[in-house]
C-alpha cells in the first residue's frame, strides 16, 4: 500500500466515510484528482467492501476536448471494468439561451442534478469526488474575499448531503471527500508513480475567474512569502472553523425550540436573542423549512431581519424562488407566494367615531373623541393621538403614492416619504399598502413610523381624536 492510500484510507475512516457494502459514484472529470481518486478507491474497495461505478459529465464547454475527455473517462472505466454513466450537455447553449448565468455554477449545478439522479436510480449511497487540500484553501480564500461569515469560511466539509433537502430522512445520497487533506502535488506524485495519464482542462489556466486566480496568481506568491506549510495551516483553519460553526448550530438548535411553536417563529421571544443568534436561527429555520438555502447570503438575511423587527407587526416579504416571510399575530412563518398583483391604491374617509375596515391593508382603524387628560397619551406605535380642534372635519386614509412627502414630529420642514421608508429600513413589500392618515394634503401620521407636528396635543387641548389600527390576516 502506497503513502497516499494509507493517508487517504485514514481519512475515511476518521470522517467515517464508508460503510461496508456502500455501493459508491465515483464522480471522474479525467483530471489529475479524479483519477487519482478512482484508482485509489479502487485499490481499497476490497478491504473497505465498496462496490464502484462511475460517472462523467460530458458539459461541452471545450467542444471537441470535451468531447475526448468523455472517451477517455470510458476508456479508464472499461480497464477497471467498473459501470459507467455518461451524460451530455451543451452548456454554453444553455447559458446563450438565458441569456446569463454562471458557466462554471450551471455546470456544478449540473453535475449533482446527475449525480442525484443516478444514485436515486441505482441505489448509491456514496458520491465520491475528487477535491483535494488544494481545493479547500482555494474555497476558504475565494469566501473571504467575497466577505463571508464563519460558515462559508468552513469551507468545504468532507461530508454532506449530496442535495439539501427539507426532510432528512428522504436525502439520498452522501457527498463524500477521500482527498481532502490531499495536496495537488502529492495527486501528481502518485499519478507519476503509478504511471497514470489524466487529461488536462486548459480553462483551469484561465487567471481570470477568481478561483483560478487564486490558484495560479495570489497562492504562488503567499507560499512564497510565508512557506509551502501555508496551505496546511489554512485548511486547520477551516477545520476550526467548521468545527466551530457546527457547535453554534447545536446550541442554537436548542434555543430555535425555544421560539417556536408550531414550527412557527414567535416573533417577541425571537428578538430578544442577540443579533448573531438571530442570523444563525433564521437560517436554521429556514433550512429546515425550505432545504436548500445556499443562494440566502448575508444580505437576505439581513433584510429579513429587519422584517421582523421593524414596521407594523403584519406583512409579507418575498425571499425569492416562490416563498414569502409573513408576520402575523405576532408570529412569522413562510408561505408560497401569491401571484404578482399590483397594489391598489385606496383612499377612505375616516369617521371622528367609529370603525372602518381596510381591506387592502388587511387593517381595521378604530376612532374615537375624548375630554383630554394625563392618560391620553397613545399606549404603542399602533395608537395616535391627536387635538381634536385643529383637526378638519374629515380625514382620510390612503396608501402611498409618488411623490408624497412628511414632517416627523420634531422636524423642521418636510422630506420625501421614499427616503423616510429607505431609512427605516421599511420592505418594498411593505410600502405599497401601508395606511397613510391625512389631513387635508399634511400627512399626520404613519402606524408603526411615526407622525407629524400637525395636530399635536399641548396644555391648551380641551378634546382629543385617538386612532387605533389593528392589523389582520387579509
Amino acid at each position: 500500500m502506497t503513502n497516499l492510500q494509507s493517508k487517504v484510507r485514514e481519512t475515511i475512516r476518521r470522517y467515517e466515510m464508508f460503510s461496508s457494502g456502500d455501493r459508491v459514484l465515483v464522480a471522474v472529470s479525467g483530471g489529475p484528482d479524479s483519477v487519482a481518486l478512482l484508482h485509489l478507491l479502487s485499490g481499497l474497495k476490497g478491504e473497505l467492501g465498496l462496490s464502484l461505478e462511475m460517472a462523467h459529465l460530458q458539459h461541452g464547454i471545450r467542444g471537441a476536448e470535451s468531447r475526448q475527455d468523455a472517451l477517455f473517462v470510458a476508456g479508464l472505466a472499461e480497464r477497471l471494468a467498473l459501470p459507467f454513466h455518461l451524460r451530455e450537455v451543451n452548456l454554453p447553449r444553455t447559458r446563450a439561451e438565458r441569456g446569463k448565468g454562471n458557466i462554471e455554477a450551471m455546470g456544478r449545478d449540473e453535475r449533482y442534478r446527475f449525480f442525484a439522479a443516478l444514485a436515486e436510480e441505482r441505489g448509491i449511497q456514496k458520491v465520491a469526488t475528487a477535491h483535494t487540500r488544494d481545493d479547500q484553501v482555494e474555497t476558504l480564500l475565494m469566501w473571504l474575499m467575497r466577505g463571508s461569515g464563519k460558515r462559508g469560511l468552513g469551507g468545504m466539509p468532507p461530508v454532506r448531503r449530496l442535495i439539501p433537502t427539507k426532510e432528512p430522512a428522504l436525502g439520498g445520497a452522501i457527498l463524500v471527500r477521500p482527498l481532502i487533506e490531499v495536496s495537488r502535488e502529492e495527486v501528481v506524485n502518485f499519478l507519476a508513480a503509478e504511471g497514470l495519464e489524466s487529461r488536462t482542462d486548459k480553462t483551469n489556466l484561465d487567471p481570470v475567474p477568481l478561483r483560478n486566480w487564486i490558484r495560479l496568481r495570489l497562492l504562488p506568491q503567499v507560499r512564497a512569502k510565508f512557506d509551502p506549510a501555508v496551505d496546511e495551516r489554512l485548511a486547520h483553519l477551516a477545520d476550526i472553523l467548521r468545527e466551530e460553526d457546527q457547535t453554534l448550530d447545536r446550541m442554537a438548535r436548542q434555543d430555535l425550540e425555544l421560539v417556536l411553536r408550531e414550527k412557527n417563529l414567535m416573533r417577541d421571544s425571537f428578538l430578544q436573542l442577540d443579533r448573531a443568534m438571530q442570523r444563525r436561527l433564521l437560517r436554521l429555520w429556514l433550512g429546515a423549512a425550505l432545504g436548500d438555502i445556499r443562494g440566502f447570503g448575508f444580505q437576505d438575511v439581513e433584510e429579513a431581519l429587519r422584517f421582523i423587527e421593524s414596521g407594523p407587526p403584519q406583512g409579507r416579504l418575498s425571499l425569492g424562488r416562490g416563498w414569502e416571510l409573513v408576520k402575523q399575530y405576532g408570529a412569522v412563518y413562510l408561505e408560497k407566494s401569491r401571484k404578482k398583483q399590483r397594489p391598489a391604491c385606496y383612499s377612505y374617509d375616516l369617521p371622528r367615531r367609529g370603525e372602518l375596515v381596510i381591506s387592502e391593508a388587511g387593517m381595521k382603524v378604530q376612532s374615537s373623541p375624548s375630554i383630554s387628560s394625563p392618560d391620553t397619551r397613545p399606549r404603542d406605535s399602533l395608537e395616535a393621538v391627536f387635538d381634536l380642534a385643529s383637526l378638519p372635519e374629515t380625514l382620510t386614509v390612503r396608501n402611498f403614492r409618488h411623490g408624497d412627502r412628511f414632517q416627523p414630529l420634531g422636524m423642521k420642514g418636510h422630506k420625501k416619504l421614499k427616503d423616510l421608508f429607505i431609512e427605516k429600513k421599511v420592505p418594498l413589500a411593505v410600502r405599497a399598502t401601508l395606511p397613510l392618515f391625512m389631513a387635508g394634503g399634511e400627512i399626520l401620521w404613519i402606524p408603526g413610523y411615526g407622525r407629524s407636528d400637525v395636530a399635536k396635543v399641548g396644555a391648551e387641548t380641551r378634546e382629543v381624536l385617538r386612532i387605533r389600527v389593528e392589523f389582520y390576516d387579509r
